[in-house]
């Protein structure tokens, strides 16, 4: 057959997805500009719905081609490797607001923002930080039961094939993650300080609500796992999406881990 074809990996057709989710990029950028501007805040709402609707579109196009068989064993380690590649890019992110937070906490300056040498302290003066052993220790409880219970799911269906405890162990994650989201919330309302006027303000803001961007959006990458399941699209063979879910979901309990000791713990001391 001249057109039959003779390797394992996958050939995409053209797609406009790259190009709409590059322009959508660029007026999400370029409408937040506008905004932090004091201009307008629709360009930003605008790219922020293109930004959406190509994730939806693209991922539901890589849905279909796994379930026609298009991801083969070579095709699952390539996209298996991409999201790993991923994950180091978030850990960078991460570590710009690590190392900004343990710059001023070790070299805190006074607030005329002179040099460290006059009289800085850390936490700001002023300052009253969070008891990381009552709201901040429930959480991370919560969190890293959420994690065990997405560990729990993808046992299930890699080793049993058990697709009801996959589903069950999904659904408890999920439950587990919002109950996570839901008391940061209620934390960040009975803040001491707010994300302006002081440096440990910006830095812990910046640093955990960035995390709980991380949860908003593994919350619901486990979510349409859990959807996918239910409609039985995982086998012990092929599972790359929920599989690329748990270590996202994994990455973000282990950085919360990192928040945890070194702000609400170190850094409040």
């Amino acid at each position: 057959m001249a057109h039959a074809k003779q390797h394992d990996y996958h050939i995409l057709k053209p797609s406009l997805w790259p190009f709409l989710g590059a322009v959508g990029g660029f007026v999400l950028l370029f409408g937040a500009v506008l905004w932090m501007h004091g201009i307008t805040p629709f360009v930003f709402l605008a790219g922020a719905v293109l930004v959406a609707y190509v994730m939806f579109g693209w991922w539901t196009d890589v849905v279909h081609e796994a379930q026609e068989g298009d991801h083969t064993p070579v095709v699952r380690l390539g996209l298996r490797y991409g999201f790993i590649l991923f994950i180091i890019s978030e850990v960078m992110f991460f570590s710009a607001w690590f190392w900004t937070f343990f710059k001023h906490a070790l070299y805190p300056m006074d607030p005329e923002g002179r040099s460290p040498a006059v009289d800085g302290v850390w936490p700001p003066a002023g300052v009253e930080t969070f008891d990381p052993w009552h709201l901040p220790l429930i959480n991370t409880l919560i969190l890293l039961l959420s994690g065990c219970a997405a560990t729990w799911a993808h046992h299930a269906i890699v080793h049993e094939n058990n697709r009801r405890d996959m589903i069950n162990g999904l659904a408890l994650a999920i439950i587990l993650g919002l109950c996570f989201t839901f008391l940061q919330a209620f934390e960040y309302s009975h803040a001491g300080f707010g994300f302006s006027g002081n440096i440990y303000g910006a830095t812990f803001f910046m640093a955990t609500g960035f995390h709980g961007a991380h949860v908003i959006i593994g919350t619901i990458f486990l979510f349409v796992c859990m959807i996918r399941a239910m409609k039985g699209h995982f086998t012990p063979e092929q599972h790359v999406g929920f599989e690329a879910a748990v270590w996202y979901w994994h990455f973000v309990d282990v950085v919360w881990l990192f928040l945890f000791a070194s702000i609400y713990i170190w850094g409040s001391a």
